[in-house]
């Protein structure tokens, strides 16, 4: 990129962010609206080693300034070097990158600690909420979990639609929500669903990845309102409705 990553760079080298460049290998497009990337890490992984919903900012050049995204590696693969990341693609600098991507191409990117608790005890039932922006996320939760029967709710104006959910029909229970009232309706349906779904569960996980208005609140019913313990909530906001 040639230039500095501004203060938002000084905040994450004060967090012990460590930079690396990504070097693009190839890209295709999964649906209209999602392509995937795939890159070589720069060493990164030899360094870092992985974890489940292991992500990276990327740092985008937008008219001229830095721009920093978070994105979840896809099949990180050590030995290789190399890993893919997923875009939901709309308007903004990270998408136009996305959709020119070609072979050659590089991306710096600095890592952060991003680690994962595994739930313990394990999880009797998974609730699991997200979008197509936390969908690489929600994959990799899913493949960490283990066993646990999980109720998914994915939150997409399009449904599924060819998008790369890697649900298992006999254990996952998937509920697409269309996107409706800036998240309201998502949240009026998971509110309605959850009593009866909990009622057994004596080791509830709850793992929340929407826009962050919708996450907040979806973290205070869970963590207020129902009272589950915030060890057990699992919370971040992975965009920002405009």
């Amino acid at each position: 990129m040639g230039q500095g990553h501004g203060w938002e760079g000084a905040v994450l080298k004060l967090f012990r962010g460590k930079d690396f460049v990504f070097t693009v290998t190839g890209a295709e497009d999964v649906t209209e609206h999602y392509r995937r990337v795939r890159l070589t890490d720069g060493g990164m992984l030899a360094a870092t080693g992985v974890h489940p919903t292991m992500w990276v900012r990327l740092w985008f050049d937008n008219a001229g300034k830095p721009h920093q995204r978070a994105y979840t590696l896809v099949d990180p693969d050590p030995a290789a070097g190399t890993f893919s990341l997923e875009f939901a693609l709309h308007e903004g600098c990270a998408s136009d990158w996305a959709r020119a991507a070609k072979p050659g191409d590089t991306i710096e990117a600095t890592v952060q600690g991003t680690g994962f608790t595994d739930p313990d005890p394990a999880p009797s039932h998974v609730l699991a909420i997200g979008d197509t922006a936390s969908l690489p996320a929600l994959n990799s939760l899913l493949g960490a979990v283990g066993s646990a029967p999980t109720t998914i709710w994915f939150e997409s104006a399009e449904g599924l639609d060819g998008l790369p959910l890697q649900a298992d029909p006999d254990r996952h229970d998937v509920r697409t929500v269309p996107r409706l009232d800036k998240g309201a309706h998502l949240v009026a349906q998971v509110k309605e669903a959850v009593p009866d779904l909990l009622k057994d569960a004596a080791d509830p996980y709850v793992w929340i990845a929407c826009d962050t208005a919708t996450t907040r609140a979806l973290a205070a019913y869970f963590r207020k309102e129902l009272a589950l313990p915030k060890q057990r909530v699992n919370a971040l906001g992975y965009w920002r409705a405009a």
